[in-house]
């Protein structure tokens, strides 16, 4: 009998190992969870809180209702041995059956769940097949048949070639997923600060929590982004991995003295490696790890913004007119409209309407060389994924069967150059028609003027050699 509650159960959930061992524990066999006698509120159905885990779903031209709940009392394994998922794919090979899933409930529910999850975002027949089967291997691997499902187990199925995403999209999205997964900037923050010092790992952990998690104890702290993370980490790399060489163990022994001797004389790279070990210094100054802050008092600069340059015309014609219809229509919102690879990400296929593209608080009426490639993309988009539910006007294999935007990587490795560099040569081309112009260029593009300010040339307009036509000359020449 556990002495923190009326009834017996194997695991005492939020309680330490000492704790329970306290008025002892009572062991049960695996595969026996013990049924509760009274009801409890997980078992009641009630109007006003409604369960994520009942499932509606029409199979055979019929509504039905599927009621599932995990099991809580978890059987622990006594050894953690890795599984051998090579005999799944042995048996499926062989044409030899899978045995059915020890929980009979809880497949029924997570078919179910795939088949409505596979419905409301379009997903096809091998799709589906595939996350049944990936799902159904996933449920012979848990240790306690009908808990919660673990992401991390999910993961593993990649081992031997089945889908592993969309099974975490399913169970998550029905309510039995617990993601066990490690962030993936965690990872890079082990591996990028594996080569330090025991003590100024434990240091730059503090920072890195704080700065991932935020803090709601004073000095109190909103979390930051990902990349503005690995930004002040990379910045700040150099100047601790040359402290660390000097045999420095933590981040108290650093001096002023030391800041500056590892500073950069002048220019970005010491703005920006001050920029990275202001971040840490002061948050760990704050947060009463540090006694001083060395860098309190250095001046370490901002940052040199650089007029863009024009870029040459072959290029950009090389992407307006590439086979890739993705590529093409990306690069004629960029190169006709100043698109930014943001806005091109999120735009909506709603936002294309009557001959114009709303972005925002701005309407562009689109250019006929736009219209042209972004009506092959969207044939091309109809052709290869019909039954998409995605709302996105740019989609591709990963995210067509979800309701999410494609990510920042896939737009740069679809172009043969940065969207950012198209959107920079047709600045500068308006700049040039325009005269200088900073409230046009701020209304067309949507900046602000110390942005547009970039843009202008450091000389009289009239004595500059103008940029190529980005516009006028690209409707003429393609």
């Amino acid at each position: 009998m556990c002495n923190l509650c009326d009834r017996q159960m194997s695991i005492c959930l939020g309680t330490t190992v000492e704790e329970a061992n306290t008025g002892g524990q009572q062991l049960y066999f695996a595969n026996m969870p013990w049924q509760p006698t009274r009801i409890r509120w997980g078992n009641v159905r009630r109007l006003d809180k409604p369960n994520p885990r009942l499932l509606h779903t029409d199979r055979a031209s019929r509504l039905q209702t599927i009621e599932f709940y995990p099991v809580e009392q978890i059987q622990l394994a006594l050894f953690d041995l890795p599984r051998d998922l090579t005999s799944a794919l042995d048996r499926e090979l062989s044409t030899e059956r899978l045995p059915d899933p020890p929980h009979e409930q809880m497949a029924t529910f997570l078919d179910a769940a795939v088949l409505d999850h596979a419905r409301r975002h379009g997903w096809p027949k091998s799709t589906i097949h595939r996350t049944q089967r990936s799902m159904r291997i996933l449920q012979l691997m848990q240790d306690t048949p009908g808990a919660m499902l673990l992401a991390t187990d999910a993961m593993r199925l990649q081992e031997i070639g089945l889908t592993a995403i969309p099974v975490i999209d399913v169970a998550t999205a029905a309510g039995v997923m617990v993601d066990d997964r490690q962030p993936a900037i965690q990872g890079s923050f082990n591996t990028t600060t594996a080569h330090l010092p025991t003590q100024m790992r434990a240091e730059l952990a503090q920072w890195f929590d704080v700065m991932l998690n935020g803090s709601t104890t004073p000095p109190r702290r909103k979390p930051r982004d990902q990349q503005t993370i690995r930004l002040y980490l990379r910045w700040a790399m150099p100047a601790l991995t040359v402290w660390a060489e000097q045999g420095t163990e933590s981040l108290r022994e650093i001096t002023p003295a030391d800041v500056r001797a590892v500073l950069p004389s002048a220019g970005n790279p010491r703005s920006t490696m001050g920029a990275g070990l202001r971040s840490i210094l002061t948050l760990l100054k704050a947060r009463k790890v540090l006694f001083i802050n060395p860098i309190a008092r250095i001046h370490t600069g901002g940052h040199e913004r650089r007029q863009p340059l024009p870029l040459d015309i072959a290029t950009i014609q090389r992407s307006l007119n590439s086979p890739d219809p993705a590529c093409a229509a990306i690069a004629a919102l960029a190169a006709f409209h100043g698109a930014r690879t943001r806005e091109i990400r999120f735009v909506h296929l709603a936002d294309l309407r009557d001959g114009r593209l709303h972005l925002g608080d701005r309407t562009i009426p689109l250019a006929e060389p736009v219209r042209v490639r972004i009506e092959a993309w969207l044939d091309h988009r109809a052709r290869r994924w019909p039954n998409t539910a995605n709302p996105y006007l740019f989609i591709n294999h990963r995210n067509a069967g979800k309701l999410v935007p494609v990510g920042f990587h896939w737009v740069s490795r679809t172009m043969d150059v940065p969207v950012s560099v198209i959107r920079d040569d047709r600045i500068l081309h308006e700049v040039t028609a325009t005269n200088g112009d900073l409230r046009r260029i701020c209304e067309l593009f949507g900046i602000t003027v110390g942005a547009a300010l970039r843009y202008l040339p450091n000389t009289d307009l009239d004595n500059e050699q103008p940029p190529h036509d980005a516009s006028d000359e690209l409707s003429v020449q393609i």
